[in-house]
């Protein structure tokens, strides 16, 4: 079993790391026209060799929007496991990062993933988190998140999942499931191959966690998982994880 390592560079031999490997970010996205702005136009600074927007159905402004931006837009039907595998298959990076709409991307993301990834043979990873609110519960989550990734080998998609394309192909991508398919994804990924967790941060927004309390949101999580291991349905997790 491999252990995490350390990888230290300079900034030019980063910036150089990164002009080899071409990442594309995939934003799956349904009715996001609020927030998404922020995360296509960080994905660009980051250096992002594409942007796509996959969007789900929207009925706002979500389609305008990402076409302002300079995003790729694809249109799926609803469910994250598809859009985001329909924007994989689109893609053309050797490096595939799945981002959710509520997140974005620190300026030296794809700098770091090129770096880790060229100087290691892992399959891929995530970041650690920057929830974006100050309240010091959140930075409790922070860990607990980091902790999930690094020693139970599972990254969320809040966490910036990034993977080699070779990899999500030979695996068959996501199942196209309503719910849990970021989590099932990481179980046949990083089996074998422990995620890298890059320092980021990717700043995540917090309106979840407020809207529904950050205690009650964190044990649904855990409940979810638990459950999911057992093997419920994932239609019967999703009523349970949208009507909480």
């Amino acid at each position: 079993m491999r252990n995490f390592q350390t990888i230290l560079l300079t900034n030019s031999q980063v910036n150089a790391l990164a002009d080899r490997m071409r990442t594309s970010v995939i934003i799956p996205v349904l009715n996001e026209s609020g927030i998404m702005k922020k995360a296509i136009s960080r994905a660009w600074a980051a250096g992002a060799f594409e942007v796509i927007v996959v969007d789900g159905g929207s009925d706002d402004n979500t389609a305008k929007f990402a076409r302002q931006c300079n995003a790729r837009l694809l249109t799926s039907d609803a469910g994250r496991g598809q859009q985001m595998n329909l924007g994989a298959a689109e893609a053309s990076g050797e490096i595939l990062l799945f981002q959710h709409a509520d997140n974005w991307l620190p300026s030296n993301a794809l700098h770091q993933i090129s770096a880790a990834m060229s100087e290691s043979d892992r399959h891929g990873g995530g970041f650690r988190q920057k929830l974006q609110s100050n309240r010091w519960i959140y930075r409790l989550v922070e860990v607990g998140n980091a902790y999930r990734a690094r020693y139970q080998r599972l990254v969320y998609g809040d966490q910036g999942m990034f993977v080699r394309r070779s990899v999500f192909e030979q695996l068959g991508g996501f199942a196209e499931i309503p719910l849990m398919e970021d989590y099932e994804f990481s179980q046949r990924c990083f089996r074998d191959s422990a995620p890298l967790l890059l320092d980021g941060p990717i700043h995540v927004d917090v309106r979840r966690w407020e809207r529904n309390g950050v205690i009650r949101t964190t044990i649904t999580n855990w409940r979810i998982a638990r459950a999911w291991r057992r093997g419920v349905d994932a239609n019967e997790l999703y009523d349970v994880y949208y009507k909480s």
